[in-house]
């Protein structure tokens, strides 16, 4: 699994940042490694210089083998919230998605009221 971070020209990519991102995303999505191609973080700040409150934004891309990708993002007052909100919501994103391809791939059908 490929991990690819990205920042624009108001964050500071720094390589402890670089490292914090990417020590998040494998241990976060390790059980998933076989299945993920490459992930890409994106870090913004969507005010520059202005400041303002959920002004940082995290978007992730995780890319699978022979399914089509999954995005999602998080803005937050800060990098480490924004990015940990992320986290959270690919996690969840990837669970429903691989669920949903196992479920297709073994001929089972969701249970809708």
């Amino acid at each position: 699994m490929q991990i690819q971070i990205n920042s624009d020209h108001h964050i500071t990519g720094s390589p402890e940042l670089a490292g914090r991102v990417q020590a998040l995303v494998r241990d976060t999505l390790d059980r998933y490694s076989d299945r993920i191609t490459r992930v890409e973080v994106h870090l913004n700040d969507l005010n520059s210089v202005k400041g303002g409150s959920k002004d940082k934004r995290c978007l992730m891309e995780a890319r699978f083998a022979g399914l089509g990708p999954v995005a999602v993002n998080h803005e937050a007052e800060n990098l480490t919230l924004a990015i940990e909100g992320a986290m959270e919501k690919l996690e969840r994103a990837i669970e429903h998605k691989l669920g949903k391809a196992t479920a297709t791939a073994t001929g089972k059908r969701s249970a809708k009221a």
